[in-house]
Formats: structure tokens, sequence, C-alpha cells
């Protein structure tokens, strides 16, 4: 006979290591509003992310991932993946000029959340690329 060991299937009781997570009392958050998503990040202040979400991911489609609603959506979809941080202060950076851009800092603020600082980090161009010619019809 062969010394061959038969695969067993692993036991039902295997062993699930939590993880550990430390508190976070402030945190960054990112807004990213654009005419077609609203993208939340929320970081730690080394910015090592604890949870992101987005309007799509919520379930939105289309024009309506856009929506001022969709963002306070999206807002309250973060804060159940961070609840385990413990999160109290965040200071918010916003970017884009999309609908979800107040809203979510006002859900932000609803879910429990102290509001330290609103910082606009959107890009403006100083005169940047060419336009395009003239149309001719």
């Amino acid at each position: 006979m062969t010394d061959v060991q038969t695969k067993t299937a692993p036991s039902a009781k295997a062993k699930v290591k939590k993880k550990n997570v430390r508190p976070v009392p402030r945190a960054n958050a990112y807004i990213q509003a654009t005419y077609n998503n609203t993208i939340i990040t929320l970081t730690d202040p080394n910015g090592a992310v604890l949870g992101w979400s987005s309007s799509g991911s919520t379930g939105f489609k289309g024009p309506k991932k856009a929506t001022p609603y969709a963002a306070s959506v999206v807002v309250k979809d973060l804060m159940t993946r961070v609840v385990d941080y413990g999160v109290k202060e965040v200071s918010v950076f916003v970017k884009g000029i999309g609908g979800g851009r107040e809203s979510a800092i006002r859900a932000l603020h609803t879910n429990g959340l102290n509001v330290l600082a609103i910082n606009d980090l959107t890009p403006i161009p100083h005169n940047g690329c060419r336009p395009p010619k003239r149309r001719r019809v």
C-alpha cells in the first residue's frame, strides 16, 4: 500500500482571527463629486484608508449617481463600514463640482461626525489647455 494521504475537508470549526481595529477618533474625509458619481474615502491622519463608498457601489445607476440624495446614502453606507474605528471628528477635503458636494458634508454631520474643517481641492486651470477651434455650420 502507498503512503498517500487523503486530503480531508476543513473542519466546520475553523478559527477565524478577528481583525485588530485600532481606535481612530479623528479622520479625514475625501469627497470626489463629479458629474457622474460621488466617491467618499475616509482615512486616518496618516492617510491609511479606513473605508470608502461610492454611489455606484450603493446601487445607484445612471444619472441618479450624481444626485444629492445618492451622496447622503453613500455617507450612511460609509459610516456603517467604519463604525468599528470610533471616528468622532473629521476634516473634509472636497474635489469636483458635482451635485453631491454639499449634501455629502451635511450627511457627515447628521451621521454623528463633528466636521472640523472643509477644504476645497478642486483643480482650477489657469489658462491651461487650448480650447478647440470654433465650430463652422
